[in-house]
């Protein structure tokens, strides 16, 4: 290279020439690529997976400066209960099997490298209706500080007509 200029030693410990380190991805898409680039690389979370005969299996895989990225297992039967998740937004993405979210919408079929995107306060409910083991994905920002639980969904009930009310 013919040059006049050379820059001599470590050009990391010049801060000021790098470009910003982002403290963590910028908006949602940000999050959905990072969860896609996460499932994309099976050797990473695979080796990780547990299953848990009585619950819900769940590793904290990765923190970051504003969210957290859990790993979930879900045999047959196995559910969330129907809860929301306080002040911070997700990204639920399913790695293998298949999921079903339970919403006010209704019921959503969650096939592998399927992903759902909700915001704070969002009530659903998750559960693996199917026969085979599910593992899943979920990215929090901000980090998940609760989870509160709600009643059951249920279809509005109407009085019996008896014969003293005819």
């Amino acid at each position: 290279m013919n040059s006049d200029v050379e820059i001599a030693g470590d050009l990391t410990a010049i801060p000021h020439l790098l470009p910003p380190v982002p403290a963590h991805p910028t908006g949602i898409s940000g999050f959905v690529g990072l969860a896609r680039s996460l499932a994309a690389d099976r050797d990473a979370w695979a080796p990780l997976v547990r299953y848990d005969a009585t619950t819900r299996w769940y590793h904290r895989l990765r923190t970051g400066p504003g969210y957290e990225l859990w790993l979930l297992s879900w045999l047959p039967g196995q559910g969330s209960g129907r809860h929301d998740h306080g002040p911070s937004s997700g990204v639920l993405t399913v790695l293998e099997g298949e999921l079903t979210e339970h919403a006010r919408g209704g019921a959503r079929a969650l096939a592998a490298g399927a992903q759902r995107v909700f915001a704070p306060g969002y009530v659903h409910e998750v559960v693996n209706d199917g026969l085979r083991p599910a593992v899943s994905l979920h990215a929090y920002f901000p980090g998940l500080t609760e989870m509160p639980m709600h009643a059951p969904h249920c279809v509005e009930s109407r009085p019996l007509l008896t014969d003293s009310s005819v």
